[in-house]
């Protein structure tokens, strides 16, 4: 059975294509294009009416916009399913809005992000951006300013979403 993600993506694809058939994108692209962006629409729309009904929503924006934000620079690892996806970035950044971390753990948890980071980041990038393989030290030196502004600024929310995105980066495969 072809998931919901890829079977709206392809349908609209076809539909772009059958509209613009000139259009220069091929339906796999644009079937791809469209994919994604579903899948962070998914994500955003259920995790924020989720956050409504438990009363976490600028939790869960913090959360989101941290990791998102973390993720472009490092990368990491990638479900295969979009609707997996979907499911477990709902989980996590629901769940991560009603961890409550003192300072002393906020600064500890953010400390271990940074060396993660600069131990594993940036992960699993290399097929997904079409930035040199030669300028990926300056994503990890990015990374680690962006994180490290999180020992002044001592947000619990941002820490762990960083702490957790940087988990990410583990490959024990490598």
């Amino acid at each position: 059975m072809t998931e919901l993600i890829d079977a709206l993506s392809l349908y609209m694809a076809k539909h772009i294509k059958s509209v613009v058939p000139d259009h220069p994108a091929s339906v796999p692209v644009l079937k791809h294009a469209l994919a994604v962006i579903l899948n962070l629409v998914f994500i955003i729309s259920l995790t924020i009416i989720i956050s409504i009904f438990t009363g976490n929503v600028i939790e869960v924006v913090t959360v989101m916009a941290a990791f998102a934000f973390l993720r472009q620079l490092t990368g990491g690892i990638h479900l295969k399913s979009g609707m997996g996806c979907v499911a477990v970035s709902t989980l996590l950044f629901t769940g991560l809005s009603f961890i409550k971390l003192d300072y002393n753990w906020t600064i500890g948890v953010t400390l271990v992000s940074m060396l993660l980071i600069f131990v594993f980041a940036p992960a699993g990038i290399e097929r997904q951006t079409r930035i040199p393989p030669r300028y990926f030290p300056l994503l990890r030196s990015g990374a680690l300013i962006i994180v490290s502004f999180n020992l002044w600024i001592a947000n619990p929310f941002i820490a762990i979403s960083f702490f957790v995105q940087s988990l990410s980066l583990i490959n024990i495969r490598r």
